[in-house]
């Protein structure tokens, strides 16, 4: 065997195997890194853990039944969510979910919509210029009543709440 064709390590060869193993590793520390920090956040495999507070309807106006209930809705989970329906004992007409728009100074426009994402560590407040819950008064509601509802979420899954009659300017 001849001696020029025996492999051996070179300054240059060693250099170049270490920089070619070196961007791995450091690859896999820095990603390491970053997830120890969400696992340490917390939220690590946290699941959609929704809350529904400050429930409220308003109090229909004049022979009315048609009216509009309001909640606050708060995913202190690590996964998004997703409301999509809304029941209540209190009706036997159909809820629907809608999004309020303004239209100039003096119109609004209604649209149905399927679901309400509710991200993440947020809260999702609905209002009368927003996303609101489409109902009509099972009974004639007095200010300060309480109606049940059951709002069912994607992950969360049903969440019931009771929310206050309230005149519409309060």
């Amino acid at each position: 065997m001849n001696q020029d064709s025996l492999w051996r390590p070179t300054r240059r060869r060693l250099t170049d195997t270490l920089l070619a193993a070196l961007a791995p590793v450091a690859v896999c520390g820095i990603a390491l890194g970053g997830l120890t920090t969400w696992v340490g956040a917390g939220n690590a495999g946290s699941p959609a853990r929704v809350a529904v507070t400050n429930g409220r309807v308003f109090l229909p106006y004049g022979d009315s039944t048609e009216t509009a209930a309001f909640f606050d809705l708060t995913n202190t989970g690590g996964a998004d969510d997703r409301l999509v329906e809304v029941t209540s004992s209190s009706t036997d007409a159909e809820i629907v979910l809608s999004r309020h728009r303004m239209i100039g100074d003096t119109a609004a426009t209604r649209t149905e919509v399927a679901s309400a994402a509710v991200p993440a560590g947020r809260v999702l407040a609905m209002s009368p210029d927003g996303l609101d819950v489409v109902l009509s008064a099972g009974t004639r509601w007095k200010a300060g009543d309480l109606v049940p509802f059951t709002l069912h979420f994607e992950r969360t899954g049903a969440v019931e709440t009771l929310a206050v009659v309230v005149r519409p300017s309060s």
